[in-house]
């Protein structure tokens, strides 16, 4: 099975399974779901940026790319979430959001290792910036606040994430699209504040 295909059914089933407990325990008094907008700041410079970049396919097998640093970039995004009733502190929460860290222009090594074909070795110059874009959807976040029944509530939260990237390259002798589908850990802390009674 591709791994398409598998993300495909995972974020089916993920789905499925956010919307049992919202039919199961909907009608009960004091139940609280929320429809929310995100709006935030991509900070990739904390990190390495892109690591470990194997160019097979582009040149010989084992040819790899030095780490390529990242811009900031805005986050937007939506939630949907459902505390429950009965542990007012527990709630399940879907989401989704888009980023664009694009790749900065930098000195770059790439490094061919030799073959019968190729003599290989190493250079090192400047390539200019690619386009780059990241939509993650975390289908179900388990989410814990603390106090649950006060305006200001830190909250963590944890849960699988689907991040789907894409490179539009750029750089002479790189130019192309390429796209990259991976299933990893998507985590969040924070403060929530509400305003009034239900904003």
């Amino acid at each position: 099975m591709r791994p398409t295909q598998m993300a495909k059914r995972f974020v089916m089933a993920s789905l499925l399974a956010l919307q049992m407990p919202i039919a199961l325990f909907a009608p009960q008094a004091y139940a609280e779901t929320y429809v929310a907008g995100q709006l935030g700041v991509a900070l990739p410079s904390i990190g390495k940026g892109i690591t470990d970049v194997d160019l097979t396919g582009v040149f010989p097998e084992g040819s790899t790319m030095s780490d390529r640093a990242l811009k900031t970039s805005a986050l937007y995004g939506a939630k949907l979430g459902y505390f429950f009733p009965q542990a007012r502190w527990f709630g399940i929460e879907a989401e989704i959001f888009n980023t664009t860290p694009h790749i900065k222009e930098q000195s770059t090594t790439i490094s061919v290792p030799p073959s019968p074909t190729v003599t290989g070795g190493t250079v090192t110059g400047t390539l200019s910036g690619d386009h780059f874009r990241v939509l993650t959807l975390a289908p179900l976040n388990l989410v814990f606040r603390y106090p649950p029944n006060r305006r200001l509530q830190p909250y963590v939260a944890i849960g699988p994430g689907i991040f789907f990237a894409k490179v539009e390259s750029i750089a002479t002798g790189f130019e192309g699209s390429h796209s990259s589908t991976k299933i990893g850990l998507n985590t969040q802390v924070g403060l929530r504040y509400f305003m009034t009674r239900h904003v």
